[in-house]
């Protein structure tokens, strides 16, 4: 990552790996006519990235770095918000106890799959959190957050 504000270097714990994930560009978008849009608390590919949904009229745009926004018909509003979000991954066998140290959901398997994503806290930190995989999630928080929720991830990767 190439911000001066944020750790390069990759957290490696027993189980555990905490990283920056790449570039992006990320939208907020807000239409009350989701075709090809995911349903509620689930993600899907879309657009060359993925479209995470957040609510009932509201998804997150995850798209490569450069990419142009898509075409989106009807639509309401389509925010960049490139400048404020940024990305950590969370990959291991024991990922889900990881994140459970600082948020109370259940994060079991049979509860929260892979592709099911939340708006939710991370130790009183807003995140987007986004199960990739099944021992694998992604994290979307606001940038002035970010060293602080890397820092509290990193510090209760030590104690588990």
């Amino acid at each position: 990552m190439a911000d001066a504000l944020l750790a390069d270097e990759p957290v490696v714990r027993d189980g555990i790996a905490i990283a920056w994930t790449p570039p992006a560009v990320r939208y907020s978008l807000r239409t009350r006519v989701p075709s090809g849009l995911p349903r509620l608390l689930a993600s899907a590919r879309f657009a060359d990235g993925h479209a995470l949904a957040l609510g009932p009229d509201e998804w997150l745009l995850i798209l490569p770095d450069g990419a142009q926004p898509p075409t989106i018909a009807p639509l309401h509003a389509l925010t960049d918000i490139g400048h404020r979000n940024v990305g950590l991954t969370v990959a291991g066998d024991r990922a889900a106890a990881l994140i459970q140290c600082g948020c109370a959901l259940d994060l079991s398997l049979a509860t929260f799959p892979p592709g099911k994503v939340t708006r939710t806290l991370y130790d009183g930190v807003e995140i987007v959190l986004w199960r990739t995989g099944e021992a694998e999630f992604r994290i979307e928080t606001w940038r002035s957050f970010a060293a602080y929720l890397h820092a509290a991830l990193a510090l209760a990767a030590d104690d588990l």
